[in-house]
């Protein structure tokens, strides 16, 4: 009788042993490409933001506003203004992500909103929810889908007795070194450092006006131009990265009222005021301070996980959109007083490289 040819029970584990060791070297390579065109795409979406930004300049000789509120100095105004008590956020709220949809190849979405009504208009509800790839990041887990605007104890927000349905973005603009978000309302003062390297305090009067707290190119109603940016457009920090796994952003704007909850806690991190759906800043900030006592300064995916900073599912760090166009990746180790240099552009604060 002939023997049949075939594998032995031990020779065809050794193969599926062969295999196995095989393929848990080839996975990580692959998951590494993956990653790799992920991030290439998210340094591209903020080119194209970059771009986006110095067309609107061109065609308006400045940059659009953090986001876009009625300009009250004691808080009163018509009622069709719906002014926040507190904030002093207001309408129309309009954002600076919104503001660049004509020149992000968004011209048919932008014939659909009615930009001097309310972003929450009923006219504009439907148009506000739009999924825009381009303020997405493929990296960023927690979801890319709309998002419900919720109120400071985490409930559905409510105007008009229907709520406020809006786009998701992973991307926001810096307010610079200092934040204005809730003290820039009700509050006629404020304190900020004066100085970065001392901590040097001063206190200022706000009365509305988040210009004499904010020193980076976004705030409520800013207006900033280039030759604002005396600290230089390649040395200054325009955007960057904020990912949905840490609190929720939007491309619309900000709604009066609303609050941006983080999705996980830690002792330094709770809900903030409206202005966050948009804009983050890099700290230090006048009342900002870590539990002994010293101010914060928190770049890309520091452990303070503030719903009010740049945060990243990049490894290492996160892509950052400068004053002059250009996307660079920064350090999540970057030293602490070298990302308020740059996150400030009017304050002489001169970064090295970085």
């Amino acid at each position: 009788m002939k023997r049949r040819k075939g594998f032995t029970l031990i020779e065809l584990l050794v193969v599926i042993a062969i295999i196995a060791i095989l393929v848990s070297l080839l996975l990580p390579a692959v998951q590494q490409a993956r990653e790799a065109a992920r991030r290439s795409q998210c340094k591209n979406n903020l080119k194209q933001i970059g771009l986006a930004l110095h067309n609107y300049h061109g065609a308006h000789s400045v940059f659009p506003a953090g986001y876009f509120s009625y300009a009250t100095s004691t808080g009163a105004g018509p009622a069709t203004a719906n002014i926040d008590p507190l904030t002093w956020d207001a309408a129309p709220g309009w954002g600076w992500g919104a503001m660049l949809l004509p020149f992000l190849d968004a011209e048919a979405l932008t014939g659909q909103l009615d930009f001097d009504a309310p972003l929450w208009a009923p006219a504009n509800l439907t148009g506000i929810q739009q999924k825009l790839p381009v303020f997405l990041c493929p990296s960023a887990t927690g979801g890319d889908e709309p998002f419900t605007a919720r109120d400071a104890a985490g409930n559905p927000l409510l105007i008009s007795g229907s709520p406020v349905v809006l786009g998701r973005s992973h991307y926001v603009a810096s307010h610079g070194q200092e934040s204005c978000w809730g003290d820039c309302g009700s509050n006629p003062a404020g304190i900020v450092f004066t100085d970065i390297y001392t901590s040097a305090t001063a206190t200022v009067s706000i009365n509305g006006n988040a210009s004499a707290v904010a020193d980076g190119p976004f705030y409520r109603n800013s207006q900033t131009r280039m030759r604002d940016v005396t600290d230089g457009l390649s040395n200054t920090v325009f955007f960057g990265e904020h990912s949905s796994r840490l609190s929720e952003k939007t491309w619309v704007g900000v709604v009066p009222g609303a609050y941006t909850h983080p999705e996980f806690s830690t002792p330094e991190n709770g809900p903030d005021a409206a202005a966050t759906l948009t804009l983050v800043h890099a700290g230090p900030s006048g009342g900002e301070l870590d539990i002994t006592g010293l101010p914060i300064i928190h770049p890309v995916n520091f452990p303070t996980y503030h719903v009010g900073q740049m945060f990243s599912e990049h490894s290492g760090g996160g892509h950052v959109g400068l004053g002059d166009g250009s996307v660079r990746f920064v350090s999540e180790h970057i030293n602490l007083l070298t990302w308020a240099e740059v996150s400030s552009m009017d304050e002489g604060e001169l970064a090295g490289e970085f």
